[in-house]
């Protein structure tokens, strides 16, 4: 008598209708491999998923580069023409306040000689008002030491009581806008007398006095 032990039944690969044992043994050798291989070609998957991703990281870090170099090529450039433009203006400035400053030394000379009265005084100053906005300054005035940069030598002579190159007379005003000279001073200078000795502060012609004094009595009595 067959004993039968339900459960524990060895259980088959499905096998279609009518297919025999050996189709059933065929199909479970062809479909081991394939989910054994399943796992590597998720690996290979990925690992090219990363390749793509570091691809595009370094298109990204390279297209930064680019535009961070454009953004700095631009502020240069936005810079040089701010300082051209400055430039262009201050010259043209420049260019017409030259061309007044014959204007301004008619002015100048009806101012000294009394004649800048009635409308032409108004006129006259609304000019010096309207260049001195435009940036123009005046320099140049009698007893400061010449300075060959912003003074220009007309005349020349030799006085006792100057002790260096001293401009004695202004001929012609000299002007200026900021730190760029646009006409220097034409001035007269006198120089020291050739051989002339400096003249010396009375504080120390007393102390050398007093000293001489001294030699002359034997010196400082001793307590």
């Amino acid at each position: 008598m067959t004993e039968e032990n339900p459960g524990f039944e060895e259980q088959q690969p499905d096998v279609p209708s009518g297919a025999t044992p050996d189709d059933a043994e065929s199909k479970a050798a062809s479909s081991s491999p394939e989910e054994q291989a399943a796992p590597a070609g998720d690996a290979s998957q990925n690992a090219g998923l990363v390749a793509q991703l570091d691809q595009v990281r370094t298109a990204l870090n390279e297209r930064t580069a680019d535009l961070q170099r454009l953004q700095a090529e631009y502020q240069n450039y936005r810079r040089r023409v701010e300082r051209d433009r400055i430039a262009v203006k201050e010259i043209a400035i420049a260019n017409l306040l030259t061309e007044l400053l014959p204007v301004l030394d008619d002015i100048g000379r009806a101012r000294e000689h009394g004649e800048l009265v009635g409308g032409f005084k108004s006129v006259a100053e609304s000019l010096e008002t309207t260049v001195a906005k435009m940036g123009l300054q005046q320099f140049g005035k009698e007893g400061e030491p010449f300075d060959p940069t912003i003074h220009e030598a007309l005349m020349h002579s030799y006085a006792p009581d100057v002790t260096e190159t001293t401009c004695v007379a202004i001929l012609q005003p000299g002007y200026r806008i900021g730190e760029r000279t646009i006409r220097p001073a034409r001035v007269a200078v006198a120089e020291p007398q050739p051989g002339a000795q400096t003249v010396k502060p009375a504080d120390e012609q007393g102390a050398q006095s007093e000293t001489a004094d001294d030699k002359e009595n034997g010196g400082p009595e001793e307590g």
